[in-house]
């Protein structure tokens, strides 16, 4: 294990073990080695695999492998978040005391057809960054008698952050610090735009967005280099960290690897993974040559 030095940067490469690594997730692991080797600083690996149901340790296996292979070289122990819900989850219970959550039990299917007929209305409904609809005012609005009733008859729900007053809980804009090969800029935030996210879903422990600022936080995380894919969810981490007290790293995001019509590469499109290129005899050295470095 490597010492830690809090006088050092640290990076992190965050894969989900839900599926064989590709393209671009080894420009993003090389981008992150290679910055923390030429800065003097830690270079950490962390299992995202909140989602029990299809992260396995069979694809957590594979994923040193092609690590390893590409050279890299990370410290020990990994911290992987199945291991830590307790820590996620008193993150939460802060937030819901404050007021800042709601349960949300509208399904994806009623909040299209909430969007559809306001749209049908003449109204058009918001849709977030990614595409998705808003989730409608329905949940944020019952009363405490309703919300009690629904939760203790077992409704499906998931916890929302009340995005209204989350804001108007904290003072002045939101900002983040990006670099980029054009130099350093600040970037401003507008979570807003997200509307009231999920940070605690039904079907898996805690949210993406929760476990990542906590994580990135109690990790002593400061420079965060990832995908362009994920450049406006910033905004919405930017939000929880300052509502948690909790340091914000300065972050990068990467162009993202394409496939021949356009469109980012997917595990769940089964785009060709690591382990099947080094299968066909490809090298590291071709891989960092095919991802442009």
């Amino acid at each position: 294990m490597i010492a830690a030095d809090s006088q050092k940067p640290v990076f992190r490469f965050a894969p989900s073990p839900n599926g064989p690594l590709h393209l671009g997730h080894a420009l993003s692991a090389m981008l992150n080695h290679d910055a923390a080797r030429a800065t003097g600083g830690r270079f950490l690996l962390r299992m995202e695999d909140i989602d029990i149901a299809r992260c396995t340790p069979e694809f957590e296996a594979v994923i040193y492998e092609d690590l390893a292979w590409l050279g890299l070289g990370w410290e020990i122990p990994v911290r992987r978040q199945s291991e830590h819900v307790d820590a996620y989850r008193a993150v939460l219970d802060r937030l819901r005391q404050r007021g800042m959550l709601y349960p949300a039990f509208l399904t994806r299917g009623e909040v299209k057809a909430y969007a559809l007929a306001e749209e049908a209305r003449g109204t058009p409904w918001p849709r977030d960054p990614d595409g998705a609809y808003l989730y409608p005012p329905t949940d944020r609005d019952r009363s405490e008698t309703e919300r009690t009733r629904l939760l203790q008859s077992g409704a499906k729900h998931a916890w929302r952050l009340d995005m209204r007053r989350a804001l108007k809980s904290i003072a002045g804009p939101l900002h983040w610090i990006e670099r980029g090969d054009g130099g350093t800029v600040e970037v401003k935030a507008d979570p807003a735009a997200w509307g009231d996210v999920v940070l605690w879903r039904s079907d898996a422990p805690s949210s993406y967005h929760l476990s990542v600022v906590v994580d990135d936080a109690l990790q002593g995380i400061t420079e965060v280099i990832r995908g362009r894919d994920l450049f406006q969810a910033t905004a919405v981490h930017r939000l929880l960290q300052t509502l948690l007290d909790l340091p914000a790293p300065t972050y990068r995001h990467h162009r993202l690897i394409l496939d021949g019509d356009g469109r980012k590469l997917s595990k769940s499109a089964g785009d060709t993974g690591l382990s099947a290129l080094r299968a066909d005899g490809l090298s590291p050295l071709d891989i960092r040559r095919l991802v442009g470095l």
